[in-house]
């Protein structure tokens, strides 16, 4: 269906947008609140570290599945699912009794998260076929992130200083509850022309190797990286991504299509999401527990304190749309990469007891504007050049880095910082400024990876697999239609 003939491209934007806002929204809120959940639930860093990755590793598992499925059965079907699995559990996660019984809530809504961002790129993807018009579209999305990082500490920071931590999940049900009716009305359903089969053992590889892994690092704190549950926990970690290189070529529907990592352009992209995403991670930690810990603000304070960076990112986010869809990715991802590092460095460099407000403040400005820079050419460069057929897929390979990074992110600067969490002030900044040297790396990594991976030579490489890619999926579709003929 051309693009004109399609109903109100730029509401389905708008409808596709609540269901981030929602997402991203529970990630910015949920931080701030870490502290309050800490005291009221009587529970370790570890324990807090749970209560984010849970949540970033089911979703992580279940993106691929979730973009697959929903290419298969329906886009539109699978996002309303999504949504009320979403926000039902959003309101369990707000009667959770204790830890447990919170983690739990916290998969599921998991669960519902993954039917929701990468469907929702997917069904955008095929409303917005005009790569420029796309770029912008693009931009858009990448602004509600902002949105919800400006929104999120403030909004956070009230609700449990007014209502206690239960009230950051209350949010989620009104929007989710209005994105629900407005998709069963304006967006279209679509899917797409060839069904994928479902890759069970791939799937279940992917859930041993992320569980395994960020156990291994959330629990060597406690355990030692020498003991046996550690390693063997890493040992399985280790087995299982072996596996999943052997198994996945292997079939004809691939849980993760490894031909799309022969593009330069897309595996660059994958490796960026899961460098600023993972610094996105250990900056909401450790900063949420700088903030009220160590500084002693209360929970509406630390949201505000952190507003620079949230309205940085909101500024940066539709210009880095225009930067992509004008200039191409290159631009934007240098200066993100450069920016994360720098605003880390600050930290690591002057992290005390009495870091000068201004100095903490031109951080979080940093980090903010090189945060609003990299969603776009992340995302853009996900889903360009692929087969509209298997946007979800790739969709969901982009949104799964950027869960993976900041599972990684919570996990390694939660472990760092585990042991003098509980101790006086000044050791937990010594241990941090470590901690902000690796988040510096992470921003490093964006920069060097744009760099390589934005050249004449990536997008060479881009093309070439965009063609192979479209004669191979022609190849499969003629001889399916042959046998079906001689059938």
């Amino acid at each position: 269906m051309p693009e004109a003939a399609r109903p109100r491209p730029w509401l389905v934007l708008a409808i596709c947008c609540m269901s981030l806002l929602i997402v991203s929204l529970d990630i910015t809120i949920l931080n701030v609140a870490l502290p309050a959940v800490r005291r009221d639930l009587h529970t370790s860093v570890s324990g807090l570290q749970w209560t984010v990755d849970a949540y970033t590793l089911v979703l992580a598992s279940f993106l691929m599945l979730s973009g697959s499925t929903a290419d298969r059965i329906g886009r539109r079907r699978v996002f309303r699912i999504g949504l009320i699995v979403f926000t039902g559990a959003s309101l369990l996660c707000s009667l959770a009794p204790g830890l447990g019984w919170l983690i739990a809530a916290r998969m599921l809504q998991a669960v519902g998260g993954s039917m929701l961002n990468p469907v929702a790129m997917s069904i955008i993807t095929n409303t917005f076929t005009d790569s420029r018009r796309r770029a912008r579209a693009i931009g858009v999305w990448s602004g509600v992130v902002g949105i919800s990082m400006a929104a999120g500490p403030i909004i956070g920071g009230a609700l449990v200083e007014s209502a206690g931590w239960r009230a950051v999940f209350w949010i989620n049900v009104p929007i989710g509850l209005a994105a629900l009716f407005l998709t069963g009305r304006y967006i279209p359903e679509s899917r797409a022309a060839r069904a994928r089969r479902a890759d069970p053992l791939g799937q279940l590889l992917v859930i041993v190797l992320l569980a395994a892994l960020t156990y291994a690092i959330i629990e060597s704190p406690d355990h030692g990286w020498t003991s046996p549950l550690v390693l063997g926990c890493t040992a399985a970690a280790l087995a299982a991504l072996l596996a999943l290189l052997w198994h996945e070529p292997r079939r004809t529907d691939p849980l993760i299509d490894l031909r799309f990592f022969r593009s330069a352009p897309f595996a660059g992209a994958t490796v960026i999401a899961i460098g600023a995403f993972a610094a996105l991670g250990g900056f909401l930690f450790l900063t949420s527990l700088y903030l009220q810990d160590v500084r002693g603000l209360d929970p509406l304070h630390a949201g505000l304190f952190m507003l620079p960076m949230a309205v940085m990112s909101l500024l940066t986010a539709p210009l880095s749309g225009r930067m992509v869809a004008s200039r191409g990715p290159r631009t934007p991802l240098l200066l993100a990469g450069t920016a994360l590092s720098a605003s880390a460095v600050l930290q690591a460099l002057g992290y005390s007891t009495h870091l000068p407000t201004w100095l903490l403040v031109l951080a979080f400005l940093l980090f903010g504007t090189g945060f609003g820079l990299v969603n776009a050419p992340i995302t853009n460069t996900a889903v360009s050049g692929m087969p509209r057929s298997q946007a979800g897929v790739a969709a969901a390979v982009a949104s799964t880095s950027r869960q993976v990074g900041q599972s990684l992110g919570v996990a390694v600067i939660g472990a760092l910082v585990a042991g003098a969490a509980h101790t006086d002030p000044a050791t937990f900044t010594a241990t941090a400024r470590t901690a902000w040297w690796i988040i510096a790396g992470c921003g490093a990594a964006v920069l060097v990876t744009g760099t390589l991976t934005s050249g004449r030579w990536a997008r060479a490489t881009a093309e070439r697999t965009a063609e192979r890619l479209a004669a191979e999926e022609a190849g499969e579709g003629t001889r399916e239609t042959k046998e079906t003929v001689d059938a």
